[in-house]
């Protein structure tokens, strides 16, 4: 975005991404006061919200010392920023809309400048029902899309190859085959190799700079699992590479991702001892109250929420007289920890293997919140299926999950694979394709 537009900014723009702010190059930005009414309404919040919510605010108090808000301020993009204490009669809005909502607050304020600026106004929001209200009233309306990627062209990790026989019998031979020419593989990015002629024939390969080698772990039983399909050998061999420190597996449900999670997880924190600890993190409400407002201990309360993975470990551990067992066994020698989100800001983590679960519940800024909480020798893996999100303001391009693959699919220290067979059961496969 580089033009002159006006653009009013609704309150969870900024709750979603603080420097949205700085977001729209020689933009004439436009906040109306009751964005600051809502967002001192959240500032005291514990959770995600709460700390850009205060974030938000010292981002405008820094602005204060550019001259007042209230006439405008230039801001370091070539743009301006005001925030608007006028137009609030919202008498020229259908009689439905109640006058002490916020949001038709600032419907009334986008269509009052509509009616009086030269430029183009455009009311930027996350939330898909003012956007409706707003397309109603003949409003124009964005989402806010800075840190959003295409979806559909997601990143899968790995490709097709058409090679010839000859060049796969030297594959297996000389364990090793250079990239084909013309071709661009990112760090870490796997091959289906196929042979041109007879399709039959074919291998699965990994680039490392600039040539195709064998999967190291691709018949590897892990606790008790083996890989099932080419995808789940792809993740396998991800996950149980020290190497690589940063994993997202992208995937709907039943496709396995978060159990060969675990598994790896356990391999490599009780078998291999390559990590202390195993800390597993899912987020607890996207949107709204925290676990200390629920009733009951800690434990009783992150209970519900973790049950998906409890219900993966007693998989696991199926073959113990009681799989409860050595789950609890685990937990009081601190091998495994359970914890939200909220809990994990603010720590460092060294030499653990963490699992971050849910992770399309997840915003671009709360990924790299966790990212950075990673100590010396710690690996992570994120699990999620962007097309399953609870999050109001998050879709399947503008989550935390999505946008991680996307910026990291150059690093060497990431990986990435989605997975798309569903190994749960036939049910839930068809469940999943059908319904």
């Amino acid at each position: 975005m580089s033009d002159q537009s006006i653009y009013v900014l609704d309150t969870n723009v900024l709750l979603h991404d603080p420097d949205a702010l700085f977001s729209f190059p020689n933009a004439r930005l436009v906040i109306p006061l009751a964005v600051i009414e809502e967002i001192d309404d959240q500032k005291k919040r514990q959770d995600e919200v709460g700390r850009n919510a205060r974030l938000a605010s010292r981002r405008l108090d820094e602005l204060r010392s550019r001259g007042p808000l209230s006439r405008g301020v230039p801001l370091p993009n070539g743009g301006s920023l005001r925030i608007e204490l006028n137009h609030l009669d919202i008498s020229s809005l259908p009689a439905v809309l109640a006058p002490h909502k916020y949001d038709n607050r600032i419907l009334a304020l986008a269509q009052s400048l509509a009616g009086q600026e030269s430029s183009r106004v455009v009311l930027v929001t996350k939330d898909l029902n003012l956007r409706i209200k707003a397309d109603v009233l003949g409003i124009t309306t964005q989402d806010y899309d800075s840190d959003k990627v295409n979806y559909s062209e997601l990143y899968d990790g790995f490709r097709t190859l058409s090679v010839s026989g000859s060049e796969i019998n030297s594959f297996f031979r000389e364990q090793a085959l250079p990239v084909p020419e013309g071709v661009n593989l990112h760090p870490n990015e796997f091959a289906v190799l196929k042979n041109q002629v007879n399709p039959s024939q074919s291998a699965l390969a990994r680039h490392r700079d600039g040539t195709l080698t064998p999967l190291r772990f691709a018949g590897t039983t892990i606790w008790g699992l083996s890989a099932r399909n080419k995808e789940q050998k792809l993740a396998m061999e991800l996950l149980l590479d020290d190497a690589v420190r940063v994993v997202t597996l992208v995937g709907r449900a039943g496709t396995g991702k978060t159990l060969l999670a675990l598994a790896a997880g356990l391999e490599k924190v009780v078998e291999q001892h390559a990590y202390h600890r195993l800390l597993v993190t899912r987020p607890v409400v996207p949107v709204g109250n925290d676990l200390g407002y629920l009733p009951g201990s800690r434990e009783e309360k992150l209970r519900p929420w973790m049950q998906p993975i409890h219900d993966n470990l007693e998989l696991l551990f199926q073959d113990a007289d009681d799989p409860s067992e050595p789950i609890d066994h685990l937990l009081q020698r601190g091998v495994l920890q359970m914890e939200t989100f909220t809990y994990i800001r603010g720590r460092s983590i060294p030499n653990q293997f963490i699992l971050c679960d849910e992770a399309q519940n997840l915003t671009p800024s709360m990924v790299k919140t966790l990212i950075t909480r990673v100590g010396k020798g710690t690996k992570i893996v994120f699990t999620g299926d962007p097309d399953q999100i609870d999050h109001p303001y998050l879709d399947a391009g503008s989550n935390g999950l999505t946008y991680l693959v996307e910026r990291l699919k150059m690093e060497r220290l990431a990986g990435h694979i989605t997975l798309r067979k569903g190994e749960r059961s036939r049910v839930a496969e068809m469940g999943a394709l059908a319904l």
